[in-house]
């Protein structure tokens, strides 16, 4: 079998990739709904693959895995990588979690992350209601994520946030040194969150990057009675293009409430320094931003052999970062907490569709499926009519 072209589209803003090959078997990957900007990158590995066998992927990820880079630049890696395993799956017949090794759990538990609802005051109220509307959702979900601090508009919107100029012109472009009145409204914050939900429910916060090293501990100390379940890319991390691996364990080795980075961080080399030094509780890569799901299996048991716990990144990835997600958390050793849950970012991905379940998660689980490769494939005559002009011809 071999490459026979590598196209890409843009349906809804997400740039969808379609490997295809002449024994008439194609794959499909996709990179989060954000990077619509992304197509000529994808495109760019074309002429590189075209004419390799796709089943060897590590041949073939091995041409093109050097030139990609830390978030946004390695999701265009990340979803040819994505795509190979699909076909692979498609022709030997099984589901891709076989081919990584196989399930050592047929379901996986998911987490959701929860600015789903607007706060335009930023109050320990508005918090409160947020995370009490979700649980309530159908999905049952026992772990939630809340954006906070400067991973959300609390720093622009609430007086006296921080020293230093605030701003809104880039994705998570706030960064300073927080004032008294900044830190003790973000902790109240916390704490009306945690109080108003029940045991069965973790909560974690997303909260930079933003921070510094001094503050993130004051923050971190203050959290300890809330026992929660991670502190995430306080100091680095999100669009980040550097790892602050010493800054992380001067404030991990001084604080019992867990630190989680990594969803900006491309390749496994550049998780060693944390996972060596045991700068953070816990890593949360992204199978469209790392590389792929091979790379994210293999970061995840090097950090199991260094007591780190994984728990991948997954927002934006729609439902084929979906279905990569479910394939390769079936296979991840015991040290996986939870995947970040990707809703699709319209509601009519789910109508374009073969392969997922009627309701994708209960009580905060996805049973894995056995379909062959990823186990979601396009219905191609309804896809098509989300196609935009210039890319008609994808899916012939």
């Amino acid at each position: 079998m071999k490459i026979t072209d590598l196209k890409c589209a843009i349906m809804g803003g997400t740039p969808i990739i379609r490997i295809t090959t002449d024994a008439g078997i194609d794959g499909y990957g996709q990179a989060e709904f954000y990077k619509s900007y992304l197509k000529p990158h994808v495109l760019y590995y074309r002429e590189m693959i075209i004419g390799l066998d796709p089943t060897n992927v590590e041949a073939v990820m091995q041409r093109i895995r050097r030139m990609g880079a830390f978030k946004p630049w390695g999701a265009a890696v990340s979803a040819i990588e994505i795509a190979l395993w699909d076909i692979a799956g498609k022709a030997a017949n099984l589901p891709v979690y076989k081919l990584l090794g196989g399930k050592v759990r047929d379901k996986v538990r998911t987490y959701i992350t929860t600015n789903r609802y607007p706060m335009p005051l930023q109050t320990p109220a508005e918090y409160v209601e947020n995370v009490q509307k979700i649980q309530g959702w159908s999905e049952g979900f026992t772990l939630f994520k809340q954006p906070i601090s400067f991973h959300s508009p609390m720093a622009i919107t609430t007086p006296n946030y921080s020293y230093g100029e605030r701003r809104n012109w880039g994705v998570h472009s706030n960064r300073g040194v927080l004032t008294r009145q900044g830190l003790n409204h973000t902790v109240a914050c916390v704490q009306a969150m945690r109080e108003a939900l029940p045991d069965t429910i973790e909560l974690a916060l997303d909260c930079g990057p933003g921070f510094l090293p001094q503050d993130a501990l004051r923050f971190a100390q203050a959290c300890e009675p809330f026992q929660l379940r991670w502190l995430e890319d306080m100091l680095s991390g999100d669009y980040a293009p550097f790892v602050t691996a010493d800054q992380y364990r001067d404030v991990k080795t001084r604080t019992s409430t867990p630190l989680h980075t990594g969803e900006q961080m491309y390749l496994r080399q550049n998780f060693m320094e944390l996972i060596e030094k045991r700068a953070v509780d816990v890593i949360g890569p992204d199978p469209l931003d790392v590389g792929g799901i091979a790379e994210l299996k293999w970061i995840t048991e090097y950090a199991d052999l260094h007591g780190i716990a994984m728990a991948p990144h997954g927002t934006g990835n729609g439902v084929f970062g979906l279905a990569a997600l479910v394939q390769v958390c079936a296979t991840l050793p015991d040290n996986f907490i939870a995947f970040e849950y990707p809703k699709a970012n319209l509601p009519w991905w789910y109508d374009i569709v073969d392969g997922l379940p009627d309701q994708i998660v209960k009580d905060s689980y996805v049973d894995v499926w056995d379909r062959p490769g990823l186990g979601v494939t396009f219905r191609v005559n309804a896809a098509k009519k989300y196609l935009e002009a210039e890319d008609k011809a994808f899916f012939e």
